[in-house]
């Protein structure tokens, strides 16, 4: 018969897929809008032509990006203060979305920049400090398996996990505090969007539908990884229990 703690995970696991599913519907159907929105309806751009559309990819999963590693840093500061193993496993959840979502930023920028700049890479500010926090979440990964006490390496992890959100705000600031070839925004301006209407209103479509199809993914990656820390505590259990002579096929 199942432990009361073990019906109430279970609960919470059920209700977990739940949302994940519903969710994951509804970041179904916004990106397929996102789409024809972007193939369909949004004026092409005057200057950089057909392959400003990238932008509508582009930002949303910048954006998403910077809300996982947010995530990352609110529930590190929280582990090292509560040393709560379920904050850990979201910043680890929402770590390996955050590096996902950055990979998809650091290659949508480069076929938008060879396009528009002749280029592939430029080192230019918001470039290169988004390529810092590549590596920065990498190493976020790196750490955690750095030493044999896990305990010790979860520490180290939260630590940079912190400390690695300061570059956030760097990039989003670098196109303001250095010279940049990079657009400067049309969109979040204090004196309201420059951009037409169009496209102001499938860029919020898009940012709509990536943040969907991220909680949708986070949820269900915190599904495996709460069944896969439940699994390997199991583990970790049976090789600790103490062996009796009846287990050793000793009569007594």
């Amino acid at each position: 018969m199942s432990s009361p703690n073990l019906a109430v995970d279970d609960g919470s696991l059920q209700g977990l897929r739940r949302w994940s599913v519903g969710l994951g519907a509804l970041a179904a159907a916004s990106l397929v809008a996102t789409f024809w929105l972007i193939f369909f309806y949004v004026p092409t751009e005057r200057e950089m032509g057909i392959v400003h559309r990238i932008f509508y990819v582009h930002v949303p999963s910048a954006w998403v990006a910077f809300m996982a590693f947010g995530i990352v840093a609110l529930c590190s500061l929280g582990y090292l203060w509560l040393r709560d193993e379920r904050l850990d496993a979201v910043a680890l959840c929402a770590a390996e979305l955050g590096l996902v979502f950055t990979s998809i930023v650091l290659t949508t920028g480069p076929l938008w920049g060879k396009l528009a700049w002749g280029a592939w890479w430029v080192w230019d500010a918001r470039l290169s400090f988004t390529l810092l926090l590549w590596f920065i979440y990498v190493g976020y990964f790196m750490l955690r398996g750095a030493t044999e006490n896990p305990e010790r390496g979860k520490r180290f992890a939260a630590i940079l996990g912190v400390v690695g959100a300061a570059d956030i705000p760097i990039i989003h600031m670098s196109v303001q505090w250095f010279r940049s070839q990079h657009p400067k925004p049309v969109v979040l301006k204090p004196e309201g969007p420059t951009a037409a209407p169009e496209m102001v209103q499938t860029l919020l479509v898009s940012l709509l539908a990536f943040t969907l199809l991220f909680v949708s993914l986070l949820l269900a990656r915190l599904v495996v990884e709460k069944l896969s820390r439940r699994l390997e505590a199991a583990r970790i259990a049976a090789t600790l229990r103490p062996i009796t002579p009846a287990s050793q096929g000793v009569s007594v």
